[in-house]
């Protein structure tokens, strides 16, 4: 999973790179307008096109029915029927590639979320850090230690938490850039990037951990190793919002009505039938 995340973590990097000084609304726009061709595309070569073209004329032959024989009750419940039955095998008939879409989508979605998730720290602002020690370890005593590169400040001493196998700090940036964290944990290094100072699509990696799924819903960094005493670590940093006719809305809504405006508008060029 990490060398995947390394690839895509590359080819993102280079999809963004002309947008990070454009704020993030072009990067967005571009990201779902791609989104939705490549979905189009996916969509029409693994779907029976004649079968849901089909489907979708029974269903509005049927409409038609119902409100032609208005008065006729009998009519209009086997029509009703009948499009029911249409609508089962319109979904059926979808259902092949939504799921092929599956894993393509999630894997989008954690890049994305990576650069649209969190708010880099900016100069002055604190947050919390937690480190879970491996299964077996004791917080209470497992000597650990945390010290920061130039531009961020460990302002307090460890917070252990027993029961959770956590240590806790709070941090505060400095200085705009890309930091390091460096983990003393019983004489093993382990290192966390922190982010300060940067604008979406940048990346803000908050969690750095080594199970399967944490590395695929946030691939912003490295594995753990495996016989690493951490078993993750995680920053808290504050939510990001993207700013919309004076309010703001949450990056995922974009995403996901941009990708599907962008579906529908290109599915006549494309000839798709969805």
């Amino acid at each position: 999973m990490g060398v995947l995340n390394s690839i895509l973590g590359l080819i993102f990097d280079g999809f963004f790179a002309p947008f990070r000084a454009l704020g993030p609304w072009p990067g967005m726009i571009v990201v779902s307008l791609v989104t939705g061709i490549v979905m189009l595309l996916i969509f029409k070569k693994t779907s029976n096109q004649d079968a849901i073209k089909r489907a979708k004329n029974q269903i509005k032959a049927r409409l038609l029915e119902i409100r032609l024989f208005k008065n006729d009750t009998g009519g209009s419940f086997r029509s009703q029927a009948a499009i029911l039955g249409a609508n089962f095998r319109y979904m059926g008939h979808a259902l092949r590639p939504m799921l092929v879409m599956f894993i393509p989508v999630l894997l989008i979605l954690a890049q994305l979320n990576l650069r649209y998730g969190a708010a880099s720290l900016r100069p002055g602002e604190q947050a919390l850090v937690k480190m879970t020690l491996a299964e077996g370890a004791s917080a209470e005593e497992t000597a650990t230690s945390l010290q920061s590169s130039d531009g961020v400040v460990v302002e307090t001493p460890p917070l252990r938490i027993e029961e959770e196998r956590e240590v806790d700090w709070r941090i505060r940036a400095e200085a705009p850039g890309l930091h390091l964290l460096t983990f003393n944990v019983g004489g093993t290094a382990v290192e966390k990037s922190v982010s300060v100072g940067q604008n979406a699509p940048a990346k803000v990696a908050a969690l750095r951990a080594r199970t399967f799924m944490d590395l695929f819903l946030y691939p912003g960094e490295k594995p753990l190793p495996k016989n690493s005493p951490v078993s993750k670590i995680e920053i808290v940093f504050p939510p990001l919002r993207l700013p919309l006719f004076g309010g703001t809305v949450h990056w995922l809504v974009a995403f996901f009505v941009l990708s599907i405006v962008f579906g529908f508008a290109l599915k006549g060029v494309f000839k798709v039938e969805i």
